[in-house]
């Protein structure tokens, strides 16, 4: 029987869980059921009476108090021909895990007909298919900003809210990020909505208790409780694993749940669960809070998340790599490659340093790439490093990750002039719709303007600005349009700036560009 992880989202097959129940059975007088409780009560009694009294008698209060911040989250997406509506493709699934064909009689009519059924290949000339999912999110600003997974919403054409009370409304992506599977989403009306708040994963110690909400098989407002099981899980989901594990039940329409310490704040966000079926076995992981904060500011602030980037691949120090290269204690990430266009190799950083520090702290090669795609380009980053026997520190400047970030839908309409020439920067910009995706080959999902024309010899020209770039930031602020360009270049203008910074997506990816207002 071969296990996986799968994601918690309800749609045609996306799975999550773990069961909460738990039977006692009856102990002999004066016999202890896990030997620790019995020692430390014989040891400390008034420490065994304050453990638990510690924990409430009932969670109803609490639960009370947080449903209305928790809501189900509804959405339909266009599948073409190929596509597969069992999104249920955790990271450790293969090819056999899908379903099986029953047994029949051979040459029977049954075994025929599954047998087509089993091995049908889609007709590219078949018409798009319609599908409905389900997932779950929690409201964190009372102007209606929704946290929930990216692969929720991923996908969709259209996203529907319903709150605790059965009220259903419209709701518009505003960012995603599959490298964390984290999404915002935001709803309107005119009344403030009831919102939760973020607390301190890194406080969560194994063993404390935790409550879930979420909407599992479409069943609104189910709250299950639990411990956290562990803490820092990989489970090769991405270069950012470090989960919380849980026991809290956690069912298929679960994904985007929040995850309640005792003190009612979100220190986690339910995700996947580890599964032989796609049913509950009582794994379950959530992305840590503070893990996720910032992730969701760049979300809610610019549609998208810039990641900082140092250009190593590095993997964790064994005992046995440490051994062959004399290193004691055993510690770091060693640095399997450098991109010879990155931070990294400016600052001569070499393949088999041993990087053993960031900023003072120690590291290792797992939780590296995390914490320095969390730092903002433009700062300088102190490693320390271990070479051939020797320490030295190098300071490393942050740049722009390469890896085009995820951008949620573009406006079917787009505000304002659709193109803007700025004669005095020796540029033009235009707004992204089906025209230039075509000309300048940009994806569905590409936001911001593209450059259109750039003059020979020009500001533009000589900061590296070429016709198809797409600038993304202005100031750090998103811009969707030529309109909202110069609305960022006006506002700069007013503050006396000298020059401003752009965010530029090129074939290289993304990088920053002062542009000086002068024109020089």
């Amino acid at each position: 029987m071969k296990h996986r992880f799968v994601l918690a989202a309800l749609m045609g097959g996306w799975v999550s869980a773990s069961s909460s129940v738990f039977a006692q059975t009856a102990a002999p007088p004066g016999a202890s059921t896990t030997g620790a409780p019995m020692a430390t009560a014989q040891a400390d009694p008034a420490a065994v009476a304050r453990s638990v009294h510690a924990a409430p008698d009932s969670l109803a209060d609490l639960a009370a108090r947080l449903l209305p911040a928790v809501v189900n989250i509804s959405i339909s997406a266009t599948l073409k021909p190929g596509e597969d509506d069992d999104d249920d493709d955790g990271p450790d699934a293969s090819p056999d895990d899908g379903p099986q064909v029953p047994q029949f009689p051979p040459g029977s009519p049954m075994e025929k007909f599954f047998h087509d059924y089993m091995n049908h290949a889609p007709n590219p000339s078949d018409p798009p298919r319609k599908m409905q999912a389900l997932g779950s999110g929690f409201i964190i600003s009372p102007d209606g900003y929704i946290v929930t997974n990216n692969h929720v919403i991923k996908d969709a054409d259209k996203v529907s809210v319903t709150l605790q009370d059965g009220t259903v409304l419209p709701a518009k992506i505003i960012g995603r990020d599959s490298r964390t599977d984290l999404g915002v989403i935001k709803i309107e009306r005119k009344a403030p909505f009831p919102i939760v708040s973020f607390g301190d994963s890194d406080k969560a110690r194994v063993g404390d208790r935790v409550l879930a909400i979420g909407n599992p098989f479409g069943l609104s407002g189910t709250v299950t409780s639990g411990i956290v099981s562990s803490r820092g899980r990989d489970i090769n989901h991405g270069l950012y694993d470090d989960y919380i594990q849980t026991d809290a039940s956690i069912n298929r329409g679960n994904s985007g749940g929040p995850l309640f310490d005792l003190n009612g704040e979100v220190i986690g966000i339910n995700t996947a669960i580890y599964s032989s079926s796609g049913g509950s076995i009582g794994i379950g992981f959530a992305i840590p809070a503070n893990d996720a904060k910032g992730v969701i500011e760049q979300l809610r602030r610019d549609g998208h998340v810039s990641r900082g980037w140092v250009g190593v691949k590095v993997q964790d120090v064994t005992h046995e790599i440490a051994d062959s290269i004399g290193l004691k204690p055993e510690k770091g990430a060693m640095i399997a490659s450098v991109d010879p266009k990155g931070p990294a190799a400016a600052a001569k950083l070499q393949t088999g340093d041993v990087i053993v520090s960031l900023n003072g702290k120690p590291i290792d090669g797992h939780a590296l790439p995390r914490l320095v795609a969390e730092i903002t380009p433009g700062t300088k980053t102190t490693f320390g490093i271990w070479r051939k026997g020797k320490t030295l520190d190098a300071t490393v400047t942050i740049r722009p990750s390469p890896e085009t970030p995820d951008m949620p839908p573009t406006e079917a309409k787009t505000k304002g002039p659709s193109k803007l020439a700025l004669a005095d920067l020796g540029v033009t910009f235009a707004a992204i719709d089906d025209e230039t995706r075509a000309k300048y080959n940009l994806s569905d999902s590409q936001r911001g303007v593209v450059v259109t024309d750039v003059t020979r010899d020009g500001p533009a020209d000589t900061r590296g600005l070429q016709t198809g770039d797409v600038v993304t930031e202005v100031q750090q602020v998103g811009v969707n349009s030529p309109d909202a360009l110069s609305k960022e270049l006006t506002r700069a203008r007013q503050q006396k700036k000298h020059t401003i910074l752009l965010l530029v997506q090129g074939q290289d990816g993304l990088r920053w560009v002062p542009l000086p207002l002068s024109g020089e």
